[in-house]
Protein backbone atom coordinates (compact mmCIF):
# COMPACT_ATOMS: atom_id res chain seq x y z
CA UNK A 1 0.00 0.00 0.00
CA UNK A 2 1.04 3.28 -0.91
CA UNK A 3 0.67 6.38 1.64
CA UNK A 4 2.53 9.54 1.78
CA UNK A 5 4.32 10.34 5.50
CA UNK A 6 1.92 13.60 5.18
CA UNK A 7 -0.92 11.23 5.04
CA UNK A 8 0.08 9.30 7.82
CA UNK A 9 0.86 12.57 10.09
CA UNK A 10 -2.94 13.58 9.39
CA UNK A 11 -4.45 9.77 10.15
CA UNK A 12 -2.35 10.34 13.34
CA UNK A 13 -3.32 13.44 14.27
CA UNK A 14 -6.90 12.94 14.70
CA UNK A 15 -6.23 10.83 17.50
CA UNK A 16 -5.20 13.93 19.30
CA UNK A 17 -8.82 14.95 19.27
CA UNK A 18 -10.33 15.22 22.98
CA UNK A 19 -12.39 12.45 23.04
CA UNK A 20 -9.30 9.75 22.89
CA UNK A 21 -8.03 9.66 26.22
CA UNK A 22 -5.35 11.26 27.91
CA UNK A 23 -2.61 8.38 27.67
CA UNK A 24 -3.59 7.33 23.82
CA UNK A 25 -3.06 11.27 22.92
CA UNK A 26 0.09 11.76 24.66
CA UNK A 27 1.45 8.76 23.21
CA UNK A 28 0.47 9.25 19.49
CA UNK A 29 2.05 12.49 20.34
CA UNK A 30 5.34 10.94 21.19
CA UNK A 31 5.11 9.02 18.46
CA UNK A 32 4.74 12.00 16.09
CA UNK A 33 7.80 13.55 17.29
CA UNK A 34 10.15 11.40 17.81
CA UNK A 35 9.60 7.87 16.26
CA UNK A 36 8.25 8.39 12.54
CA UNK A 37 8.83 4.54 11.48
CA UNK A 38 6.72 3.54 14.44
CA UNK A 39 4.54 6.33 13.47
CA UNK A 40 4.11 5.28 10.30
CA UNK A 41 3.36 0.99 10.97
CA UNK A 42 1.09 2.75 13.38
CA UNK A 43 -1.28 4.66 11.19
CA UNK A 44 -0.39 3.57 7.46
CA UNK A 45 -3.29 1.11 7.47
CA UNK A 46 -6.28 0.49 9.40
CA UNK A 47 -6.36 -3.54 10.39
CA UNK A 48 -8.26 -5.57 8.50
CA UNK A 49 -10.19 -8.95 8.97
CA UNK A 50 -7.93 -11.40 7.48
CA UNK A 51 -8.68 -15.56 7.89
CA UNK A 52 -8.52 -15.48 11.29
CA UNK A 53 -10.88 -12.33 12.28
CA UNK A 54 -8.16 -8.97 13.29
CA UNK A 55 -4.83 -9.27 14.57
CA UNK A 56 -2.90 -6.78 15.31
CA UNK A 57 0.50 -5.22 17.87
CA UNK A 58 -1.20 -3.63 21.20
CA UNK A 59 -1.01 0.46 21.38
CA UNK A 60 -2.48 3.43 19.44
CA UNK A 61 -3.21 3.75 15.98
CA UNK A 62 -5.62 2.80 13.20
CA UNK A 63 -3.04 -0.34 12.48
CA UNK A 64 -3.59 -1.75 16.18
CA UNK A 65 -4.87 -3.18 18.82
CA UNK A 66 -6.94 -0.79 21.41
CA UNK A 67 -9.94 0.14 23.05
CA UNK A 68 -11.25 2.39 20.39
CA UNK A 69 -10.00 0.30 17.67
CA UNK A 70 -11.90 -2.95 19.24
CA UNK A 71 -15.15 -0.13 20.22
CA UNK A 72 -15.49 0.55 16.17
CA UNK A 73 -15.51 -3.32 15.41
CA UNK A 74 -18.22 -3.69 18.21
CA UNK A 75 -20.30 -1.07 17.50
CA UNK A 76 -20.75 -2.01 13.59
CA UNK A 77 -20.84 -5.97 14.68
CA UNK A 78 -24.01 -4.04 17.18
CA UNK A 79 -25.43 -1.89 14.03
CA UNK A 80 -25.03 -5.06 11.92
CA UNK A 81 -26.87 -7.49 13.86
CA UNK A 82 -29.58 -5.10 14.82
CA UNK A 83 -30.31 -4.61 10.59
CA UNK A 84 -30.33 -8.77 10.44
CA UNK A 85 -32.22 -9.53 13.26
CA UNK A 86 -34.97 -6.28 13.80
CA UNK A 87 -37.03 -6.83 16.92
CA UNK A 88 -34.83 -9.84 18.31
CA UNK A 89 -33.14 -9.39 21.41
CA UNK A 90 -29.94 -9.84 20.30
CA UNK A 91 -27.58 -12.27 22.22
CA UNK A 92 -23.67 -12.19 22.29
CA UNK A 93 -21.14 -14.80 24.13
CA UNK A 94 -17.59 -13.31 24.32
CA UNK A 95 -14.56 -14.78 25.67
CA UNK A 96 -10.67 -13.97 25.80
CA UNK A 97 -6.97 -15.66 25.66
CA UNK A 98 -3.90 -15.05 28.26
CA UNK A 99 -2.70 -12.05 26.97
CA UNK A 100 -1.73 -9.18 28.12
CA UNK A 101 -4.95 -6.93 28.63
CA UNK A 102 -7.04 -9.59 26.90
CA UNK A 103 -9.91 -9.47 30.05
CA UNK A 104 -9.97 -5.54 30.01
CA UNK A 105 -10.23 -5.99 26.39
CA UNK A 106 -12.78 -8.49 26.51
CA UNK A 107 -14.90 -6.64 29.28
CA UNK A 108 -14.53 -3.38 27.19
CA UNK A 109 -16.02 -4.93 23.97
CA UNK A 110 -19.03 -6.31 26.57
CA UNK A 111 -19.65 -2.87 27.61
CA UNK A 112 -20.11 -1.68 23.87
CA UNK A 113 -22.13 -4.52 23.63
CA UNK A 114 -24.54 -3.69 26.13
CA UNK A 115 -24.62 -0.37 25.56
CA UNK A 116 -26.02 -1.17 21.96
CA UNK A 117 -28.67 -3.17 24.49
CA UNK A 118 -27.50 -6.46 23.71
CA UNK A 119 -27.73 -9.47 26.25
CA UNK A 120 -23.83 -10.47 26.38
CA UNK A 121 -22.83 -13.45 28.23
CA UNK A 122 -18.77 -13.21 28.90
CA UNK A 123 -16.71 -15.97 30.36
CA UNK A 124 -15.53 -14.91 33.86
CA UNK A 125 -12.02 -15.81 33.15
CA UNK A 126 -9.79 -17.02 30.27
CA UNK A 127 -11.17 -19.85 27.88
CA UNK A 128 -10.59 -21.95 25.01
CA UNK A 129 -11.56 -20.05 21.93
CA UNK A 130 -13.35 -23.95 20.60
CA UNK A 131 -15.34 -23.43 23.58
CA UNK A 132 -16.36 -19.81 22.93
CA UNK A 133 -17.20 -21.01 19.28
CA UNK A 134 -19.43 -24.09 21.18
CA UNK A 135 -20.86 -21.21 23.48
CA UNK A 136 -22.50 -19.68 20.96
CA UNK A 137 -25.04 -22.45 19.55
CA UNK A 138 -24.90 -23.39 23.36
CA UNK A 139 -26.50 -20.55 24.45
CA UNK A 140 -28.46 -19.68 21.68
CA UNK A 141 -26.35 -16.36 20.57
CA UNK A 142 -26.50 -14.71 17.61
CA UNK A 143 -22.78 -14.16 17.25
CA UNK A 144 -19.52 -14.36 19.65
CA UNK A 145 -16.63 -12.75 19.66
CA UNK A 146 -12.87 -13.77 20.74
CA UNK A 147 -10.09 -11.49 22.30
CA UNK A 148 -7.27 -13.40 21.26
CA UNK A 149 -3.86 -13.57 18.86
CA UNK A 150 -3.62 -17.22 19.00
CA UNK A 151 0.18 -17.94 18.83
CA UNK A 152 1.55 -14.96 17.86
CA UNK A 153 4.20 -13.15 20.10
CA UNK A 154 3.63 -11.23 23.13
CA UNK A 155 2.77 -7.81 21.97
CA UNK A 156 0.18 -9.02 19.48
CA UNK A 157 -3.82 -9.21 20.28
CA UNK A 158 -6.91 -9.91 18.43
CA UNK A 159 -10.17 -9.97 17.56
CA UNK A 160 -12.44 -12.94 16.37
CA UNK A 161 -16.66 -12.54 15.58
CA UNK A 162 -18.31 -15.77 15.23
CA UNK A 163 -22.10 -15.97 13.71
CA UNK A 164 -24.67 -18.28 15.39
CA UNK A 165 -23.64 -21.59 13.73
CA UNK A 166 -20.71 -21.13 15.61
CA UNK A 167 -18.17 -20.39 12.87
CA UNK A 168 -16.35 -17.63 11.98
CA UNK A 169 -17.72 -14.77 9.93
CA UNK A 170 -17.77 -15.34 6.43
CA UNK A 171 -19.50 -13.96 3.27
CA UNK A 172 -22.32 -12.50 3.02
CA UNK A 173 -21.85 -11.71 6.56
CA UNK A 174 -18.12 -10.73 6.98
CA UNK A 175 -18.49 -8.30 4.20
CA UNK A 176 -21.77 -6.33 5.62
CA UNK A 177 -19.91 -6.31 9.17
CA UNK A 178 -16.81 -4.58 7.84
CA UNK A 179 -19.53 -1.88 5.46
CA UNK A 180 -20.61 -1.01 8.92
CA UNK A 181 -17.58 -0.16 10.37
CA UNK A 182 -15.88 1.68 7.98
CA UNK A 183 -18.91 4.34 7.86
CA UNK A 184 -18.00 4.55 11.47
CA UNK A 185 -15.47 7.29 13.20
CA UNK A 186 -14.18 6.22 16.40
CA UNK A 187 -16.54 9.49 17.99
CA UNK A 188 -19.73 7.08 17.28
CA UNK A 189 -18.99 3.76 19.62
CA UNK A 190 -21.16 4.14 22.57
CA UNK A 191 -18.90 3.00 25.70
CA UNK A 192 -22.00 3.36 28.25
CA UNK A 193 -22.42 -0.06 29.19
CA UNK A 194 -25.64 -1.29 30.53
CA UNK A 195 -25.02 -3.35 33.84
CA UNK A 196 -28.33 -5.39 33.77
CA UNK A 197 -27.75 -6.98 30.57
CA UNK A 198 -23.96 -8.36 31.32
CA UNK A 199 -23.77 -12.08 32.48
CA UNK A 200 -20.58 -13.61 33.44
CA UNK A 201 -20.78 -17.43 32.51
CA UNK A 202 -18.17 -20.45 33.39
CA UNK A 203 -18.85 -23.45 35.16
CA UNK A 204 -22.00 -24.17 33.49
CA UNK A 205 -21.37 -23.78 29.85
CA UNK A 206 -17.82 -26.04 30.91
CA UNK A 207 -19.32 -29.11 31.81
CA UNK A 208 -21.73 -28.70 28.64
CA UNK A 209 -18.43 -28.27 26.61
CA UNK A 210 -16.55 -30.53 28.23
CA UNK A 211 -19.56 -33.40 28.02
CA UNK A 212 -20.12 -33.01 24.50
CA UNK A 213 -15.97 -33.37 23.74
CA UNK A 214 -15.97 -36.32 25.70
CA UNK A 215 -19.86 -37.57 24.44
CA UNK A 216 -18.61 -37.37 20.49
CA UNK A 217 -14.88 -38.57 20.67
CA UNK A 218 -15.62 -41.72 22.20
CA UNK A 219 -14.55 -44.53 20.29
CA UNK A 220 -15.17 -47.44 22.91
CA UNK A 221 -11.14 -47.65 23.56
CA UNK A 222 -11.13 -50.62 26.51
CA UNK A 223 -10.23 -48.87 29.42
CA UNK A 224 -7.00 -51.12 29.98
CA UNK A 225 -5.56 -49.44 26.83
CA UNK A 226 -5.91 -45.65 28.40
CA UNK A 227 -4.48 -46.67 31.41
CA UNK A 228 -1.42 -47.84 29.88
CA UNK A 229 -1.16 -44.79 27.45
CA UNK A 230 1.30 -42.33 29.02
CA UNK A 231 0.77 -38.57 28.32
CA UNK A 232 3.23 -35.56 28.55
CA UNK A 233 0.71 -32.15 27.86
CA UNK A 234 2.05 -28.87 27.74
CA UNK A 235 -0.69 -25.49 27.27
CA UNK A 236 2.26 -23.50 26.52
CA UNK A 237 1.67 -21.11 29.25
CA UNK A 238 -2.38 -20.98 27.41
CA UNK A 239 -5.98 -21.53 27.84
CA UNK A 240 -6.06 -25.41 27.64
CA UNK A 241 -5.02 -25.81 30.95
CA UNK A 242 -8.81 -24.85 32.07
CA UNK A 243 -10.44 -27.89 30.59
CA UNK A 244 -7.90 -30.43 28.33
CA UNK A 245 -6.72 -31.83 31.72
CA UNK A 246 -9.77 -32.48 32.77
CA UNK A 247 -11.26 -33.65 29.73
CA UNK A 248 -8.79 -36.36 29.56
CA UNK A 249 -9.27 -37.07 33.05
CA UNK A 250 -13.19 -37.94 32.34
CA UNK A 251 -12.57 -39.61 29.31
CA UNK A 252 -10.02 -42.02 31.48
CA UNK A 253 -6.93 -41.21 31.00
CA UNK A 254 -4.99 -41.76 34.11
CA UNK A 255 -1.66 -41.22 33.01
CA UNK A 256 -1.93 -37.47 32.00
CA UNK A 257 1.62 -35.81 32.97
CA UNK A 258 1.69 -31.74 32.75
CA UNK A 259 4.65 -29.53 32.09
CA UNK A 260 4.85 -27.76 35.87
CA UNK A 261 6.33 -24.41 34.23
CA UNK A 262 4.44 -24.04 31.74
CA UNK A 263 0.81 -24.89 33.02
CA UNK A 264 0.59 -21.33 34.27
CA UNK A 265 -1.67 -18.50 32.12
CA UNK A 266 1.11 -15.76 31.39
CA UNK A 267 1.03 -13.46 28.08
CA UNK A 268 4.94 -13.26 27.84
CA UNK A 269 5.32 -16.64 27.45
CA UNK A 270 8.55 -16.99 29.24
CA UNK A 271 9.77 -20.52 28.36
CA UNK A 272 9.52 -20.47 24.99
CA UNK A 273 10.57 -17.92 21.97
CA UNK A 274 7.12 -18.29 20.34
CA UNK A 275 4.14 -20.52 21.68
CA UNK A 276 3.55 -22.03 18.14
CA UNK A 277 3.11 -25.77 18.62
CA UNK A 278 3.95 -25.85 14.76
CA UNK A 279 7.79 -24.87 16.45
CA UNK A 280 9.26 -27.34 17.38
CA UNK A 281 11.10 -25.45 20.09
CA UNK A 282 7.74 -25.00 21.72
CA UNK A 283 7.54 -28.70 22.66
CA UNK A 284 11.49 -29.24 24.25
CA UNK A 285 9.91 -28.75 27.11
CA UNK A 286 7.13 -31.35 27.05
CA UNK A 287 9.58 -33.77 24.80
CA UNK A 288 12.11 -33.34 27.93
CA UNK A 289 9.86 -34.76 30.54
CA UNK A 290 8.29 -37.47 28.04
CA UNK A 291 12.11 -38.70 27.63
CA UNK A 292 12.27 -38.80 31.39
CA UNK A 293 9.31 -40.28 32.28
CA UNK A 294 8.98 -42.56 29.02
CA UNK A 295 5.63 -41.04 27.68
CA UNK A 296 3.95 -42.64 24.64
CA UNK A 297 2.81 -38.89 23.42
CA UNK A 298 3.35 -35.55 23.62
CA UNK A 299 0.89 -32.93 23.25
CA UNK A 300 1.44 -29.00 23.14
CA UNK A 301 -1.38 -26.63 22.15
CA UNK A 302 -1.39 -22.95 21.24
CA UNK A 303 -2.42 -20.11 23.81
CA UNK A 304 -5.86 -19.99 22.74
CA UNK A 305 -6.48 -23.76 22.24
CA UNK A 306 -7.25 -24.28 18.77
CA UNK A 307 -3.84 -25.66 17.36
CA UNK A 308 -2.36 -28.44 18.63
CA UNK A 309 1.22 -30.00 18.33
CA UNK A 310 1.99 -34.20 18.68
CA UNK A 311 5.01 -35.92 19.50
CA UNK A 312 5.39 -39.50 19.26
CA UNK A 313 7.91 -42.46 19.41
CA UNK A 314 9.53 -43.49 16.53
CA UNK A 315 10.84 -47.08 15.96
CA UNK A 316 14.50 -46.19 17.73
CA UNK A 317 12.59 -44.69 20.71
CA UNK A 318 13.51 -41.02 19.58
CA UNK A 319 10.53 -38.47 20.35
CA UNK A 320 9.23 -37.37 16.94
CA UNK A 321 6.91 -34.33 16.02
CA UNK A 322 4.16 -34.92 13.48
CA UNK A 323 3.56 -31.93 11.44
CA UNK A 324 -0.09 -30.88 10.77
CA UNK A 325 -0.01 -32.73 7.45
CA UNK A 326 0.65 -36.31 8.81
CA UNK A 327 -2.05 -35.37 12.15
CA UNK A 328 -4.75 -34.52 10.08
CA UNK A 329 -4.06 -37.46 7.78
CA UNK A 330 -4.04 -39.73 10.89
CA UNK A 331 -7.35 -38.22 12.79
CA UNK A 332 -9.16 -38.65 9.16
CA UNK A 333 -8.20 -41.90 8.60
CA UNK A 334 -8.73 -43.42 11.91
CA UNK A 335 -12.19 -41.63 11.90
CA UNK A 336 -13.75 -42.58 8.49
CA UNK A 337 -12.11 -46.35 9.21
CA UNK A 338 -13.86 -46.55 12.44
CA UNK A 339 -16.99 -45.18 10.62
CA UNK A 340 -16.60 -48.32 8.14
CA UNK A 341 -16.04 -50.72 10.94
CA UNK A 342 -19.07 -50.02 12.60
CA UNK A 343 -21.10 -49.98 9.69
CA UNK A 344 -22.66 -46.38 10.01
CA UNK A 345 -21.78 -44.62 7.04
CA UNK A 346 -24.49 -43.36 5.30
CA UNK A 347 -23.70 -42.12 2.01
CA UNK A 348 -23.66 -38.39 2.93
CA UNK A 349 -20.36 -38.12 4.88
CA UNK A 350 -17.60 -36.11 4.19
CA UNK A 351 -14.91 -34.39 4.97
CA UNK A 352 -12.61 -31.35 4.17
CA UNK A 353 -9.43 -29.52 4.47
CA UNK A 354 -7.86 -26.58 2.83
CA UNK A 355 -5.90 -25.57 -0.74
CA UNK A 356 -2.31 -25.85 0.72
CA UNK A 357 -2.60 -28.69 2.45
CA UNK A 358 -1.70 -32.48 1.66
CA UNK A 359 -3.36 -33.84 -1.03
CA UNK A 360 -3.29 -36.85 0.86
CA UNK A 361 -6.68 -36.01 2.58
CA UNK A 362 -8.34 -36.38 -0.69
CA UNK A 363 -6.50 -39.78 -1.16
CA UNK A 364 -7.81 -40.78 2.02
CA UNK A 365 -11.63 -39.56 1.42
CA UNK A 366 -11.47 -41.41 -2.05
CA UNK A 367 -10.18 -44.35 -0.80
CA UNK A 368 -13.23 -44.67 1.73
CA UNK A 369 -15.80 -43.33 -0.68
CA UNK A 370 -16.57 -40.24 0.88
CA UNK A 371 -17.10 -36.90 -0.19
CA UNK A 372 -14.14 -34.57 -0.09
CA UNK A 373 -14.42 -30.62 0.13
CA UNK A 374 -11.59 -28.13 0.27
CA UNK A 375 -11.51 -24.18 0.64
CA UNK A 376 -9.11 -21.66 1.36
CA UNK A 377 -6.98 -21.18 4.29
CA UNK A 378 -8.73 -20.71 7.36
CA UNK A 379 -11.37 -22.75 9.32
CA UNK A 380 -14.38 -20.67 8.66
CA UNK A 381 -14.43 -22.02 5.04
CA UNK A 382 -14.66 -25.08 6.57
CA UNK A 383 -17.74 -23.85 9.34
CA UNK A 384 -19.00 -22.51 6.50
CA UNK A 385 -19.04 -26.12 4.03
CA UNK A 386 -20.84 -27.88 7.45
CA UNK A 387 -23.30 -24.64 7.40
CA UNK A 388 -24.39 -24.61 3.71
CA UNK A 389 -24.68 -28.45 3.04
CA UNK A 390 -26.84 -29.54 6.44
CA UNK A 391 -27.69 -33.00 4.18
CA UNK A 392 -24.44 -34.03 4.24
CA UNK A 393 -22.62 -34.92 7.57
CA UNK A 394 -19.35 -33.70 8.54
CA UNK A 395 -16.76 -36.79 10.00
CA UNK A 396 -13.98 -34.09 10.25
CA UNK A 397 -11.21 -31.67 8.80
CA UNK A 398 -7.94 -30.19 8.94
CA UNK A 399 -5.60 -27.95 7.53
CA UNK A 400 -1.50 -28.00 7.43
CA UNK A 401 -1.20 -25.88 10.51
CA UNK A 402 -1.91 -28.09 13.30
CA UNK A 403 -5.67 -27.35 12.89
CA UNK A 404 -8.41 -29.97 13.18
CA UNK A 405 -11.99 -30.17 13.60
CA UNK A 406 -14.00 -33.48 14.98
CA UNK A 407 -17.59 -33.17 14.16
CA UNK A 408 -19.41 -30.16 14.21
CA UNK A 409 -20.11 -29.53 17.62
CA UNK A 410 -17.47 -26.80 17.61
CA UNK A 411 -17.38 -25.03 14.08
CA UNK A 412 -13.50 -23.99 13.94
CA UNK A 413 -10.49 -26.25 14.64
CA UNK A 414 -10.42 -27.16 18.26
CA UNK A 415 -7.28 -28.84 20.05
CA UNK A 416 -9.75 -29.91 22.88
CA UNK A 417 -11.28 -32.72 21.04
CA UNK A 418 -8.29 -33.16 18.78
CA UNK A 419 -6.10 -34.20 21.59
CA UNK A 420 -8.56 -36.36 23.24
CA UNK A 421 -9.15 -38.10 19.27
CA UNK A 422 -5.30 -38.14 19.45
CA UNK A 423 -5.20 -40.34 22.49
CA UNK A 424 -8.21 -42.26 21.20
CA UNK A 425 -5.92 -43.24 18.63
CA UNK A 426 -2.77 -43.84 20.29
CA UNK A 427 -3.94 -45.71 23.04
CA UNK A 428 -5.65 -48.11 20.22
CA UNK A 429 -2.24 -48.47 18.46
CA UNK A 430 -0.52 -49.22 21.70
CA UNK A 431 -3.10 -52.00 22.74
CA UNK A 432 -1.49 -53.19 19.22
CA UNK A 433 2.11 -53.02 20.44
CA UNK A 434 2.35 -50.62 17.66
CA UNK A 435 1.99 -45.96 17.85
CA UNK A 436 1.32 -43.49 15.71
CA UNK A 437 3.74 -43.21 13.66
CA UNK A 438 3.75 -46.94 12.47
CA UNK A 439 -0.17 -45.84 12.25
CA UNK A 440 1.05 -43.43 9.36
CA UNK A 441 3.24 -45.94 7.75
CA UNK A 442 0.36 -48.08 7.33
CA UNK A 443 -1.90 -45.27 5.40
CA UNK A 444 1.05 -44.72 3.67
CA UNK A 445 1.75 -48.14 2.33
CA UNK A 446 -1.90 -48.39 1.78
CA UNK A 447 -2.44 -44.71 -0.50
CA UNK A 448 1.96 -43.69 -1.44
CA UNK A 449 3.82 -41.83 0.33
CA UNK A 450 3.46 -37.88 0.37
CA UNK A 451 5.48 -35.49 2.58
CA UNK A 452 4.91 -31.69 3.19
CA UNK A 453 7.39 -28.49 3.96
CA UNK A 454 6.56 -24.87 4.78
CA UNK A 455 8.90 -21.59 4.42
CA UNK A 456 7.51 -19.09 6.68
CA UNK A 457 8.90 -15.76 6.11
CA UNK A 458 8.51 -12.78 8.27
CA UNK A 459 8.33 -9.46 6.54
CA UNK A 460 7.61 -6.99 8.89
CA UNK A 461 5.39 -3.10 9.26
CA UNK A 462 5.43 -1.17 5.75
CA UNK A 463 8.67 -2.51 4.45
CA UNK A 464 7.93 -6.05 4.93
CA UNK A 465 4.03 -5.53 3.29
CA UNK A 466 5.67 -4.01 0.14
CA UNK A 467 8.28 -6.93 0.03
CA UNK A 468 5.38 -9.48 0.18
CA UNK A 469 3.65 -8.13 -2.18
CA UNK A 470 6.22 -8.06 -4.54
CA UNK A 471 6.86 -11.35 -4.22
CA UNK A 472 3.41 -12.46 -5.61
CA UNK A 473 3.60 -10.06 -8.26
CA UNK A 474 6.72 -11.36 -9.50
CA UNK A 475 5.45 -15.21 -9.18
CA UNK A 476 2.42 -13.93 -11.18
CA UNK A 477 4.19 -11.68 -13.65
CA UNK A 478 6.82 -14.45 -14.62
CA UNK A 479 5.24 -17.89 -13.78
CA UNK A 480 7.44 -20.88 -13.73
CA UNK A 481 7.23 -23.47 -16.74
CA UNK A 482 9.26 -25.62 -14.93
CA UNK A 483 9.87 -26.14 -10.71
CA UNK A 484 13.49 -28.44 -10.13
CA UNK A 485 13.21 -30.02 -13.31
CA UNK A 486 9.47 -30.85 -12.93
CA UNK A 487 7.10 -29.84 -15.85
CA UNK A 488 4.71 -27.27 -14.32
CA UNK A 489 1.16 -28.82 -15.71
CA UNK A 490 -1.35 -26.48 -14.12
CA UNK A 491 -1.70 -22.93 -12.67
CA UNK A 492 -4.21 -21.93 -9.98
CA UNK A 493 -4.58 -18.23 -9.27
CA UNK A 494 -7.03 -17.51 -6.32
CA UNK A 495 -6.94 -13.60 -6.82
CA UNK A 496 -8.42 -14.45 -10.04
CA UNK A 497 -10.38 -17.25 -9.62
CA UNK A 498 -8.62 -19.12 -12.69
CA UNK A 499 -6.44 -21.74 -13.62
CA UNK A 500 -4.51 -22.56 -16.51
CA UNK A 501 -4.16 -25.96 -17.73
CA UNK A 502 -0.34 -25.21 -19.73
CA UNK A 503 -0.90 -28.44 -21.51
CA UNK A 504 -3.93 -27.37 -23.02
CA UNK A 505 -3.71 -23.61 -22.87
CA UNK A 506 -7.17 -24.09 -21.04
CA UNK A 507 -8.79 -21.81 -18.65
CA UNK A 508 -11.39 -22.83 -16.55
CA UNK A 509 -13.41 -20.64 -13.28
CA UNK A 510 -11.85 -21.73 -9.64
CA UNK A 511 -15.64 -21.53 -7.26
CA UNK A 512 -13.62 -20.83 -4.56
CA UNK A 513 -13.85 -17.07 -3.42
CA UNK A 514 -10.90 -14.89 -4.78
CA UNK A 515 -8.03 -14.72 -2.66
CA UNK A 516 -4.13 -13.95 -3.27
CA UNK A 517 -2.74 -17.11 -3.57
CA UNK A 518 -1.13 -18.96 -6.07
CA UNK A 519 -0.42 -22.85 -6.81
CA UNK A 520 1.49 -24.30 -8.94
CA UNK A 521 1.10 -28.55 -10.27
CA UNK A 522 3.91 -30.61 -11.34
CA UNK A 523 3.81 -33.68 -13.88
CA UNK A 524 5.53 -35.21 -11.02
CA UNK A 525 2.35 -34.81 -8.77
CA UNK A 526 4.54 -31.82 -6.55
CA UNK A 527 2.25 -29.22 -5.44
CA UNK A 528 4.08 -25.40 -4.74
CA UNK A 529 1.72 -22.70 -3.21
CA UNK A 530 2.63 -19.15 -2.22
CA UNK A 531 0.66 -17.36 0.15
CA UNK A 532 0.58 -14.28 2.18
CA UNK A 533 -0.46 -14.51 5.88
CA UNK A 534 -4.05 -13.00 6.61
CA UNK A 535 -3.04 -12.43 10.36
CA UNK A 536 0.33 -12.44 10.73
CA UNK A 537 3.34 -10.56 8.82
CA UNK A 538 4.33 -13.54 6.71
CA UNK A 539 4.47 -15.02 3.41
CA UNK A 540 4.48 -18.51 3.06
CA UNK A 541 5.94 -21.05 0.87
CA UNK A 542 3.81 -24.96 0.33
CA UNK A 543 5.76 -27.86 -0.99
CA UNK A 544 4.11 -30.98 -0.91
CA UNK A 545 5.58 -34.07 -3.25
CA UNK A 546 4.89 -37.72 -3.24
CA UNK A 547 5.69 -41.16 -4.56
CA UNK A 548 4.09 -44.38 -5.41
CA UNK A 549 3.53 -46.52 -2.16
CA UNK A 550 5.67 -49.13 -3.78
CA UNK A 551 8.64 -47.20 -3.84
CA UNK A 552 11.54 -48.27 -2.26
CA UNK A 553 13.28 -45.81 -0.46
CA UNK A 554 10.17 -43.40 -0.05
CA UNK A 555 11.91 -40.87 2.49
CA UNK A 556 14.95 -40.42 1.01
CA UNK A 557 13.47 -39.65 -2.63
CA UNK A 558 10.90 -36.89 -0.70
CA UNK A 559 13.62 -35.67 0.84
CA UNK A 560 15.46 -35.21 -2.58
CA UNK A 561 12.27 -34.13 -4.32
CA UNK A 562 11.70 -31.42 -1.35
CA UNK A 563 15.23 -30.46 -1.06
CA UNK A 564 15.62 -29.88 -5.03
CA UNK A 565 12.20 -27.35 -5.02
CA UNK A 566 13.25 -25.28 -1.88
CA UNK A 567 16.89 -24.98 -3.95
CA UNK A 568 14.80 -24.00 -6.96
CA UNK A 569 13.03 -21.40 -5.54
CA UNK A 570 15.35 -19.55 -3.69
CA UNK A 571 12.69 -18.22 -1.04
CA UNK A 572 14.72 -18.72 1.62
CA UNK A 573 17.07 -16.30 1.44
CA UNK A 574 14.35 -13.10 0.25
Amino acid sequence: MSISNKEIKKNAEKWLDPFFDTETREKVEDLIKNNPTKLADSFYKRLAFGTGGMRGIMGPGDNRINKYTLGKNTQGLANYLKKQFPGETIKLAIAHDCRHNSKEFAKLVADVATANDIQTYLFSDLRPTPELSFSVKHLECHAGIVLTASHNPPEYNGYKVYWQDGGQLVPPQDAGVIEEINTLQYQDVNFHAKKELLTYIDKEVDEAYINTVIKKVDFQVAQEAKDNLKIVFTSLHGTSITILPEVLKRAGYSQVQLVKEQETPDGDFPTVQSPNPEEPAALKMAIDLANKTQADVVMGTDPDSDRIGIAVRDEDGKMVLLNGNQAMAIKTYFLLDQLKKKNKTKGNEFVASTIVSTPLIRKIADHFNVKYMEGLTGFKWIAKMVKDHPELQFIGGGEESFGYMVGDFVRDKDAISAALLIAEIGATQKAKNSNLLAYLNEIHLELGFYKEHLISLVKKGLKGAKEIKQTMEDWRSNPFSEIAGEKVIRVEDYAVQEATNLLTNKKEKLTIPASNVLIYYTDQGSKIAARPSGTEPKIKFYVSVNVPKDTKSPEKLLNQKIDAIVQFLDVDKA
